[in-house]
């Protein structure tokens, strides 16, 4: 097991064994790994990055959100959309792959005063939403879920509560986006006291929520998404803009100061 220092986060590179592996949708599974030295440290909104076989290809390590922990073990939520995530999904109980991490930062959960949560989703966004609900949760927080996709067979809640969701052709839940149904249930929502909202989806979803946050005067964390190669600001593979106090923008890069970012610095 190899160590490397990251800011002020211990990342390790262990060879961790696949203890699970369920397929929640066609395309989507939740793997479980044997992972105690980084379910030891995680907090929700890192990543990990796992190398998914032995071989050269595929070359790269795939990023993906850590799902859920429980004690020594870790979730993360896969969609197979390539040959990577494929081979990942299709692995076999007791292998073993590559995995380093925690990566990148977390949820701010503890700087502003909020007694309901919303967790805002859509498609593999969902990924991060269990392991936040969790924490959130615990702290005595109400959380709220709303789950967003293109139709029925897009909508991820696997092991969510207090979910309602919101389809793009009505086949379930509100007729049209998760945004959209955030609007509808906001004002009942705030009645019972501070909101803050936590987001993970796909990034034109972000755009719009982070100008809703902005317009409601609504604190809110997104989650984004990008290509990362190395997971530890080697590659540069996963630079992205945003703004900045004084005006301007400057890029940063995604796996060091991301992937949770204040909606307000989100370029849109």
């Amino acid at each position: 097991m190899s160590h490397i220092m990251l800011e002020t986060n211990t990342i390790v590179d262990v060879r961790a064994t696949i203890v699970q592996t369920i397929r929640i949708s066609n395309d989507v599974s939740v793997i479980t790994l044997n992972c105690p030295s980084i379910a030891a440290t995680a907090k929700p909104g890192n990543f990990v990055n796992v190398k998914v076989n032995t071989t050269t290809q595929p070359l790269l390590r795939r990023p993906f959100s850590i799902h859920n922990v429980q004690g020594e073990l870790i979730e993360i939520m896969v969609k197979s959309i390539g040959c990577g995530t494929a081979l990942f999904c299709d692995s076999e109980e007791g292998s073993t792959v590559m995995v380093l991490g925690p990566l990148g930062n977390c949820f701010n959960i503890t700087d502003h005063d909020f007694k309901t949560a919303i967790l805002v989703s859509g498609g593999i966004g969902t990924a991060p939403m269990l392991f936040l609900e969790k924490t959130l949760a615990a702290q005595g927080k109400k959380v709220i879920n709303l789950i967003g996709g293109r139709t029925k067979n897009d909508l991820l809640a696997q092991n969510l509560s207090n979910c309602s969701f919101a389809t793009d052709d009505g086949s379930m839940g509100f007729n049209g986006t998760v945004v959209d149904l955030l609007d509808r249930e906001l004002l009942g929502i705030e009645k019972d006291g501070p909101v803050k909202l936590f987001a993970c989806g796909p990034n034109p979803m972000l755009k719009v929520l982070a100008n809703f946050s902005r317009e409601n005067r609504i604190a809110c964390d997104v989650s984004l998404e990008s290509v990362m190669g190395c997971g530890i600001g080697i590659c540069y593979g996963c630079s992205v803009e945003i703004n900045t106090p004084d005006g301007s923008v400057r890029t940063i890069l995604l796996c060091r100061e991301g992937p949770v970012i204040d909606a307000k610095l989100l370029v849109v």
